[in-house]
């Protein structure tokens, strides 16, 4: 369900927020658990924040142009695609970067699956 990325994708990476680019920093490159991200990414038809695709992710960075209107359509489109959305406020990521970090990994974390599954049926004992 990613789209093509559009013209006004990529103006939002260069016009970024301090706490976006903050975010990005600590996320990109494998940083966070190993789990790869993406910024800006287009899904239907909004533009994400940032991605991690194999964990059905999205993280969201709230300034004071948010209205809970207008996001709770954009997380109910992006909840019935399969995604999981999780949300910081500007601030939070500011003052609090590693609290941020540890709260997506958790989230990550909670859909992995066990590392050590029960056996299938006809292993084991």
């Amino acid at each position: 369900m990613i789209g093509k990325t559009n013209p006004f994708a990529r103006r939002l990476r260069i016009d970024s927020t301090e706490a976006e680019r903050l975010l990005w920093q600590r996320l990109r490159n494998r940083q966070l658990g190993g789990n790869k991200f993406r910024r800006q990414v287009t899904i239907g038809p909004f533009i994400v924040d940032f991605a991690c695709i194999d964990a059905c992710l999205i993280v969201e960075i709230d300034g004071g142009q948010h209205s809970e209107e207008r996001d709770a359509a954009r997380t109910a489109f992006l909840q019935s695609k399969g995604y999981r959305v999780i949300r910081f406020w500007n601030n939070e990521v500011l003052e609090n970067i590693d609290g941020v970090l540890q709260s997506i990994l958790m989230k990550i974390e909670d859909q992995a699956p066990s590392p050590n599954p029960l056996p299938l049926a006809g292993e084991g004992f």
